[in-house]
């Protein structure tokens, strides 16, 4: 008897205090997954974290366990285990930020709380403001902000996307072999307001990002579900009105739908108005279909258009014959569209797996009057030029994920399939007069370019360790057909490229995540370029690797400090306004970076970011290998103010060095330094706010460039920086209502 009695307690402490393991998801309010939530186990001080879909294992619960769960930025949970066959669904609360909840583990990738904590303290506002939450990346508008902003990151002058992978809930951002420059990434489409999380990495370290992810990668996140409806209204300065709706339509447990609009105009700080005017609809649903089964269908349709004056020589400013806000020819601008819907399904296949699956579709059009060397080539008429397509994009992608562990260790592998097709018909390029008159047709086509992407990978938490090897492989299709001959001729290149990576992570303590990043990415060519070379330097590949930390010091500090370096076989610099590429031969990149956030009372967040780039060419002589616009120094910081009695705001400054603007650095383009303000006040339904750019009304340049010129009284062309200026003291005020 006393031996049955000891085989019940032995079965009933293994089973009641040892436990089992069991499975959960976390959601926030809006019904979108939570990842890296720690979930703590009190009776065992055993935590875990949740993966990207929320999802989370903990072994050895027992009934009647508790578990603590927190996530920055959302209140903490307290969870009695009753049950232990039922998966756990946790909902979040949102609240201030409190860094304290901050925790670093093996299972989360900790540098994302930096944008975390941004977006949280200080929400974007405007489509510029986006990209900006990237901690070193900066941005430059230059045709009245109807174009994809000038990107730049990591020593890289990115133009409009060419080493950056950007992405809105998987639909691709980027065009390729676009009118105006490989990898053009128009933002404009999003609705600041819809942003829910912002992923982004840099260098060419993750298994799912292909083309373009050189330098990094962003990939926005939008809201699932609304937490209540709202119109916002804002005004300001240069006959600037902003209106924007979002309305919830559905908020069922299981079943959640809302549409946003959004409607821009302003004449801008220019002499001549830009009579600039935007309108956005987005529409979202998310629902289950089953326990096993998650959908989500987004719709959204954007169009713009606007007038630009373009960039300006320093010569016309200083001869007075026009202000810094002037134009030498007026009639640049544009128009441009895009339309989109996406498919997005999830499916849990088992206890340890589940699939993604997105398919997508965008309708795309796009023209834009440009003129950046005045009458250089035709002394008559001017230089001004059309770029213009009509593009169908279609792709879907396909993600397997499985999980797996034992009593030493655990993880996941993956395997996933991309495809994407582009189709752009009659892609131009021609030489015109007032946007009027076509005088010549310089480039007329049809591109039809295809990507199809495969990719491997495990990652294994081993203790103190994590490692991470993948593998992708790519293979692009590229057709043109030149509609200026005169005879059919359709060509066509294809080519394949490998891409291997390795990441290592360390955690040496709770409080301290050491790294190392390394992989090889790539960046296309323009279809045009590669059948016109007959298929050579097509997919030209860039070589990274990233060690550094991420320590929290204290409890109300994270810093994150990181030494790194990028080799590229071929820097692409695609001259869209002359319809070539002037390749510049291989580079190499090396720098260091360094993020502070500090939270020294609860009501106040302090933000640092710095960077320091060395860039050089490997094909130049010394003191003639400078890569033009390369930034080799930025600085961003600020205070921001969150939740104290209602009120809200931040001031927030950005530098950027002075920096060479050609080969051998007898040209600069000069840095700048600006600071912006913001100040709220929050009620139970009313928002009121006042925004003010440019506080100190700097006068600064944007964008600039080391152009030969020739004016129409000139004789001689004359090569100096060009610029378009930046914003003066912006004041705009805003008004919402939420019910």
């Amino acid at each position: 008897m006393k031996s049955l009695y000891f085989v019940f307690l032995l079965v009933f402490s293994s089973t009641f205090l040892c436990g089992q393991t069991i499975t959960g998801k976390i959601f926030s309010q809006a019904e979108t997954p939570i990842a890296n939530a720690t979930i703590l186990h009190t009776r065992t001080d055993h935590h875990t974290h949740s993966n990207r879909e929320g999802e989370f294992e903990l072994e050895h619960v027992a009934l009647g366990d508790t578990l603590h769960i927190t996530h920055i930025g959302y209140a903490p949970q307290t969870v009695h285990i009753t049950d232990l066959t039922a998966p756990l669904l946790i909902r979040l609360n949102q609240r201030s930020i409190n860094l304290e909840e901050v925790s670093i583990s093996p299972q989360i990738n900790a540098l994302h709380i930096i944008t975390d904590i941004d977006i949280k303290t200080n929400p974007v506002n405007s489509s510029q403001d986006i990209l900006k939450k990237v901690p070193g990346l900066f941005i430059g508008q230059h045709a009245g902000g109807g174009k994809a902003e000038q990107i730049f990151l990591r020593g890289f002058d990115i133009d409009h996307g060419t080493d950056i992978a950007i992405t809105v809930d998987g639909l691709p951002v980027n065009m390729v072999s676009h009118a105006h420059g490989q990898g053009y990434a128009d933002m404009h489409f999003v609705i600041p307001e819809t942003v829910e999380k912002i992923d982004f990495g840099k260098g060419p370290y993750q298994e799912n990002k292909g083309n373009f992810a050189t330098a990094g990668h962003v990939d926005f996140v939008t809201k699932t579900q609304l937490q209540e409806s709202s119109i916002k209204l804002e005004a300001g300065q240069f006959n600037t009105q902003r209106l924007v709706g979002m309305f919830e339509l559905l908020d069922a447990p299981e079943h959640t739908a809302y549409i946003a609009s959004e409607m821009l105009t302003t004449d801008g700080y220019f002499d001549s108005p830009q009579h600039f005017h935007r309108i956005n609809l987005f529409g979202k649903y998310a629902g289950l279909l089953n326990n096993q089964n998650r959908i989500a269908i987004t719709a959204s349709y954007f169009d713009s258009q606007w007038d630009a004056s373009g960039q300006i020589p320093n010569r016309a400013v200083a001869s007075k014959s026009i202000s810094r806000f002037g134009a030498i020819d007026d009639t640049e601008g544009g128009f441009t569209n895009r339309t989109n819907i996406l498919v997005d399904h999830s499916k849990v296949l088992s206890k340890h797996s589940s699939i993604k699956n997105k398919v997508y579709m965008s309708k795309y059009g796009f023209e834009l009057y440009s003129n950046f060397t005045f009458f250089l080539e035709d002394s008559l008429n001017g230089d001004q030029i059309r770029q213009k397509e009509e593009r169908v994009l279609y792709g879907m992608s396909s993600e397997y994920t499985r999980t797996f562990s034992s009593d030493k260790i655990h993880g996941n592998w993956v395997a996933g399939i991309q495809l994407r097709h582009d189709q752009s018909m009659d892609n131009e390029l021609s030489h015109t007069k007032n946007r009027k008159e076509t005088l010549q047709n310089l480039q007329l086509g049809d591109i039809v370019e295809s990507n199809l992407g495969g990719y491997i990978g495990t990652t294994v938490h081993l203790k103190k360790w994590t490692l991470n090897p993948s593998l992708r492989l790519d293979h692009f299709n590229y057709q043109y057909t030149d509609q200026l001959l005169s005879t059919y001729d359709p060509q066509k290149e294809t080519k394949a490229i490998l891409s291997p990576k390795f990441n290592l992570l360390f955690n040496a303590r709770e409080n301290l995540q050491l790294y190392l990043k390394t992989g090889k990415g790539f960046h296309s060519n323009d279809t045009r370029v590669i059948v016109q070379q007959r298929g050579r330097t097509i997919l030209p590949a860039a070589y990274g690797a990233d060690l550094g930390y991420i320590w929290k010091p204290n409890s109300k500090s994270v810093i994150n400090l990181a030494a790194w370096t990028l080799y590229s076989e071929q820097e692409f610099v695609y001259v869209g306004d002359a319809g070539i590429v002037e390749p510049s031969g291989e580079s190499r990149r090396r720098g260091m970076e360094f993020s502070y956030r500090h939270q020294p009372i609860s009501w106040l967040v302090w933000n640092l970011d710095m960077n320091y780039t060395h860039a050089r060419s490997l094909d130049a002589p010394e003191g003639e290998n400078y890569i033009p616009l390369a930034p080799d120094l930025t600085v961003s910081g600020g205070l921001n103010l969150i939740g104290k009695s209602g009120f809200h705001g931040g001031v927030n400054t950005r530098h950027l060095a002075t920096r060479p603007a050609n080969e051998d650095n007898s040209i600069a383009a000069i840095g700048y330094t600006i600071t912006d303000v913001n100040l709220g006040y929050s009620t139970n339904s009313l928002d009121f706010g006042i925004q003010i750019q440019n506080l100190f009304n700097t006068e600064w340049n944007e964008t600039q460039f080391a152009t030969e010129s020739r004016l129409k009284e000139e004789t001689e062309p004359i090569e100096e920086i060009h610029f378009t200026p930046g914003t003066p003291f912006f004041l705009k005020a805003s008004i919402q209502y939420r019910f």
